[in-house]
Order: C-alpha cells, then sequence, then structure tokens
C-alpha cells in the first residue's frame, strides 16, 4: 500500500508540471448502490489528482454504454455484480464498439476474484481489479497510473499534429517543385495512355461504330460462359442483321451505309440493358450478348425492343424517312450451346430462320423451338384439363367512387390453380389460350361465372350491395357471337344486363373498328356497360372514340403510377379527362397504390379509381368479408 502511495505522489508531482490540456480526462464510475457510487466518486474528488480530471457517474450497465458512446473516458471503474446486465456484460459490449475499445476498465467486487473469475474478467478486458470497500490510496494510485497514460496519449496526439502542420508547410515550400517535375511526367504519362488506348481500341473496337469487334466479343464470351456455368445462370446471344441493307447501301451511297449503321449502333445500345454487351461482326451484322438471364422471356423482351427501336425511319444523308428493320436470332447458353463456336453459331441459324419466317421477327433456335412447342401443346392440354377440373376461378377487384370512396362495382381478374405451377394470372396463360383458340371457351366461362356470381350476391340477405362485375373480352370473342353468349349468361343466371360491364383494350378495337363497333352497338343497346380498358396505350383516334357506343374509358395504370412525380403524367391524365367530359364518358383510373396518386385524381375530376391503395384482386369470399367489414 506503502509503494502504491509513494507511486501516487510521484506522479501527481509529474502531472503537476505538465503543461494545461485542451481538455482534462474523465473517469467513469460504474455502480448500481447509490452510497456506494458516492463514496467511490468522494475518493476520486478528493484524491491528490482530483483537479486534473472529471468524474463521472452511471448506476447501471446500459446508462454506462450510454454515456461511453457520447464521451471519451480515460478509464471506467466498474462494478461486477450489477442487477440486469452485469460488469462483465457491460465490459463486453464496451469493448466491442470501435470508439471505446481501448479504454482500459478496473473491475470492483465485493469479495477477493477466484482465478476463474478472474480470467472472466481478463477475458472481458479487465485492466485491473479493486476489492469492495475500496482503500483510497490504492484507488488514487491505480487511477494515477491510467491519468498519466491518458495525458501521454494526449501529448502524443498534439506532438501528432504539430508534425501534421510542420509537415503541411514543408509540401507548400515543396508544392511548385513538385509540380513542375510531375509535369512533364504526366505529360508524358498521358500521351503513353493515349497510345495504349488507340491500340486497345484498333484490337478490340469496331473502328466505324465504336462497338465490340468480332474478336472483343469472342472473349468476352468465354469470360460470359465460365462465370454462368459457374454460378448456374442463363445468358443469351442475340444476333442480328439489318433487313434491306445492301439496298439503302447501293442506292444512297456506302457514306450513307456507314452512317446507318452507326446510328443503328446507337439505337441498339439505347434499347439493350445496361449490363448488357453489344458488338459489330461486321458488315450490317450485330450481335448482343445478355448475361444473369432469369428466362427466355427477358431475351425476348429485349429483342423486342431492339426491333422497336430500329423500326423508326432513319435520317441519312440529307433523306427522311429511310426505313429499316432487323431480324433476331437467339441462342441460349447451357441449352443450345456450351461453347462460343456453338452459340454463334444457333443464333446465327436462328436468325436466318427469322429472316425466311418474316423480316423484322424474332426466332429462338429451332431445338428451343422445339422445347417451346413441346411445352405449348403441354399448356393447351393443361387448359383443357383446367375447365373440365374446374382449376379456373375468378377474382374481384373493387371499383370506388373518387369523391365517396363508396365501392360502385367489380373487375373479375380470372385464376387458374395450376397443378405444377400454382396460382396463374391471366397474362400468365391467355396469350397461349388466345393462340390455341381455347380463349373463347374460357372468355364464356368467365362470363358465364361472372353472371352466376352476380345472382348469388343479389340472392345473399346480409345487405350485401348489387355491384356490377366487369369482365375482360379478347379478340376472338368479339368474332364468336359475343352478344348471344352473353344473353344466354344472362339468362340462364336471371340477372339484369346491369349487374355486366365489359372491357376491351384499345388495341382490340382499332384493329377491326367497323366489326367491333357493330357487336358492341349490339351488345350496348341490350343495357350493358363498355368500357375502353387500358386507355392511353393504343392509337384510337377521337373519331374512332366518338363512333364506338362506349360508356367508360379506363386510364392505364402507365399513367397513373408516376402522378405527382411526371409532369406529363399529369397532363395525360387531365387530358383524357377532360376528354372523357366532351364526350359524356366515365373516368376510372386503373392501378391507384397511394394516397398522392388519389388526391391527384380527385383534382383532375376522376369519377373512380381501382388498385392496391384499396384492395387487392381478392376471391370472392374473402371480397364479401371485407366490404361487409368495411360496412359497405
Amino acid at each position: 500500500m506503502h509503494n502504491d502511495t509513494r507511486q501516487s505522489q510521484g506522479v501527481a508531482r509529474t502531472l503537476s508540471r505538465r503543461e494545461p490540456q485542451l481538455h482534462k480526462p474523465k473517469i467513469l464510475v460504474v455502480n448500481d448502490h447509490p452510497p456506494s457510487l458516492l463514496a467511490l466518486k468522494t475518493m476520486l474528488c478528493n484524491a491528490p489528482l482530483a483537479e486534473e480530471y472529471d468524474v463521472v457517474t452511471a448506476s447501471s450497465g446500459p446508462e454506462a454504454l450510454r454515456k461511453v458512446l457520447d464521451q471519451q473516458f480515460a478509464v471506467i471503474l466498474l462494478d461486477v455484480s450489477m442487477p440486469g446486465m452485469d460488469g462483465f456484460e457491460t465490459a463486453e459490449v464496451i469493448h466491442s464498439h470501435p470508439w471505446s475499445a481501448t479504454v482500459p476498465i478496473i473491475f470492483i467486487t465485493a469479495h477477493y476474484a477466484d482465478e476463474l473469475n478472474r480470467l472472466r474478467g481478463f477475458q472481458h478486458g479487465a485492466a485491473d481489479y479493486l476489492i469492495s470497500p475500496v482503500v483510497p490510496e490504492i484507488l488514487h494510485a491505480k487511477i494515477a497510473v491510467f491519468i498519466e497514460l491518458e495525458r501521454k496519449t494526449m501529448q502524443l496526439e498534439q506532438q501528432k499534429q504539430t508534425l501534421a502542420l510542420m509537415n503541411r508547410d514543408l509540401q507548400v515550400q515543396q508544392m511548385q517543385e513538385l509540380k513542375r517535375m510531375n509535369a512533364a511526367l504526366q505529360a508524358e504519362i498521358a500521351e503513353r495512355r493515349l497510345a495504349e488506348k488507340r491500340a486497345h481500341d484498333l484490337a478490340t473496337k469496331d473502328p466505324l461504330t465504336g462497338l465490340m469487334n468480332r474478336r472483343s466479343l469472342t472473349e468476352q464470351l468465354e469470360h460470359a460462359i465460365v462465370r454462368a456455368n459457374r454460378q448456374g445462370e442463363k445468358l443469351a446471344m442475340l444476333f442480328l442483321d439489318m433487313d434491306k441493307f445492301k439496298s439503302i447501301n447501293d442506292a444512297l451511297g456506302h457514306d450513307a451505309g456507314d452512317e446507318l449503321l452507326m446510328q443503328m449502333a446507337a439505337r441498339l445500345r439505347g434499347a439493350v440493358r445496361s449490363s448488357d454487351l453489344v458488338a459489330r461482326l461486321g458488315g450490317d451484322e450485330f450481335v448482343v450478348l445478355m448475361e444473369g438471364l432469369p428466362s427466355y422471356t427477358a431475351a425476348a423482351e429485349v429483342a423486342k425492343k431492339i426491333i422497336h427501336a430500329s423500326s423508326a425511319p432513319f435520317d441519312v444523308a440529307a433523306q427522311s424517312g429511310i426505313r429499316t428493320s432487323v431480324s433476331v436470332g437467339i441462342s441460349m447458353f447451357p441449352e443450345d450451346g456450351k461453347t462460343v463456336h456453338d452459340l454463334m453459331r444457333n443464333a446465327d441459324l436462328a436468325m436466318y430462320h427469322a429472316k425466311q419466317e418474316r423480316r423484322g421477327s424474332i426466332q429462338f433456335f429451332h431445338e428451343e423451338l422445339n422445347a417451346r412447342l413441346i411445352e405449348r401443346r403441354q399448356l393447351e392440354h393443361e387448359l383443357q384439363q383446367a375447365l373440365e377440373n374446374e382449376e379456373f376461378e375468378l377474382y374481384y377487384q373493387p371499383k370506388v367512387c373518387v369523391l365517396t370512396g363508396e365501392v360502385v362495382g367489380v373487375e373479375a381478374l380470372l385464376r387458374w390453380h395450376h397443378p405444377r405451377l400454382g396460382v396463374l394470372s391471366g397474362g400468365q396463360f391467355m396469350p397461349a389460350a388466345t393462340e390455341t383458340g381455347q380463349v373463347i371457351q374460357i372468355g364464356q366461362w368467365v362470363i358465364s361465372t361472372a353472371c352466376a356470381q352476380a345472382r348469388r350476391w343479389r340472392d345473399a340477405h346480409d345487405g350485401f350491395p348489387n355491384l356490377p362485375i366487369a369482365v375482360n373480352i379478347a379478340i376472338p370473342q368479339i368474332y364468336a357471337d359475343l352478344p348471344k353468349v352473353i344473353y344466354n349468361a344472362l339468362r340462364d343466371h336471371d340477372v339484369p344486363p346491369s349487374a355486366l360491364q365489359l372491357e376491351i383494350t384499345e388495341s382490340l378495337v382499332i384493329r377491326d373498328v367497323e366489326r367491333a363497333t357493330s357487336v358492341l352497338r349490339e351488345i350496348s343497346e341490350s343495357g350493358i356497360t363498355i368500357a375502353i380498358d387500358d386507355f392511353g396505350t393504343g392509337y384510337s383516334s377521337l373519331s374512332v372514340l366518338k363512333a364506338l357506343p362506349i360508356d367508360i374509358l379506363k386510364i392505364d395504370r402507365s399513367f397513373v403510377k408516376d402522378l405527382g412525380k411526371d409532369l406529363g403524367d399529369n397532363a395525360i391524365v387531365e387530358a383524357v379527362v377532360n376528354m372523357a367530359r366532351a364526350l359524356a364518358l366515365r373516368v376510372v383510373a386503373e392501378g391507384v397504390e397511394t394516397e398522392e396518386q388519389l388526391a391527384i385524381l380527385r383534382e383532375l375530376g376522376c369519377d373512380e379509381h381501382q388498385g392496391y391503395l384499396y384492395s387487392r384482386p381478392l376471391p370472392a369470399h374473402a371480397l364479401e368479408e371485407q366490404l361487409l367489414h368495411a360496412g359497405v
């Protein structure tokens, strides 16, 4: 103890000779017992070095953690036995944080720690132990050591700052000389890099378009195959050939042909994903390499974008309206080849097949076509079984009045409980049904089922409202005696025409305006409401809309999703609403998901909204529960 006292006095003399610091070191005392906490604080405040440090207290582990995160401490006196988070746990958390990982901790315990407890303490970062009741002289001596350590640390930090300032001054003095010496070196490096880049570009890029050349594409494809094989992913090779390029080149000259190739290259870069690679093999042949594909559909979608981008007129050699297109052949890794040669060859073969079938089209490699044909036949068979096995179900999504919030109708949406693939939405199988003609039978089932549901709701005795049900109509249904199908369904289920609404897409109407107008007029005259669905995505004129016997325009969700963010969409929706008003039509907004969108639609004068903001599509029983619970 006397040695500790002499040590304390010696350290005190040393500290007294030090220059004042910018801030005092701090000691954190942690003890859940108020008298003990006060006693420790009093000892520290009465110590010979008391003026050299500040004392901070905490009565629990969590409080100590908060203070450690807010302040810097020279040493922590930590009681081992505390309720909840004890000293060991507190020490472990303190030392786990980078800010306080090196703070020394002195554990205070009410009994002599055995070897096991000492080991545990040191494992949790203990720097020392004190036995309670604490002897003031021992406490002062131990604290003095850590205070002096903190002082030394602060002094070193100040010295580092001083050296940094001196170094900065030296750097300023030497800067001009360094700049002069570096200028010549930088110029030489820049010239060398430029030369290297030119050499690299000549070796890897097409000089006309700036795209990758065949050599670079081959190298990239080799690396892509290795990555795809290792990660178990798909990649696609899109082989593109411009249609009628030779004729344009011969007619307008080679300079015009080169200009056309450069413009086509720019359009290709704009049509693909940022991660896709575009190359020119030579002539009018291009290749797109796509990695990380989830399915064939992703490759087909990019191919469609390419065809769409290339179909717009070109302005070449002072002549506008030059039209060409691209035919696209697609091979997939690993299904259509596992080597560069096989993938390139098969994509090329598919491209030639596309040209032979129809210019400006997409063709997957033939073996994949066979596989797709088998899959399509299987899907056709499964669709037929779906009707027989009653695997179809209608979900219903409410349509809500914008002003009152009242549910004024529902849209019937087809779902298929597929035995292999789970629940499928109509968009996942109706295209196949349309291609095979099964859409007519399925469409009849939808109309009949919707009428049956309308009858059930009308027969309900729990106050369920008589909501009109809207069903979607496909193109083949127009030509399959649709008025008679609807009449029979209404008659069989004894529901009035007002119970049913038809939704037809804008593109359906403009394909055969005369025939569509005739059929729809017959249906409209029977008292059934007709809506144009996905309005804004087609190209119907005002004269066509005026001639059609329609009652409702449904604004496509693509114009609704950015309301409030895209002023262009706000203007489009406002224009549609104003046009509908002029034609005495109601307006329904699809895909409404936020209150902000609804507020804008209300302000613009939209009549109804439909989307996830109010409800997802639900089975009939779930919709009933939701509406009855809401008191509709």
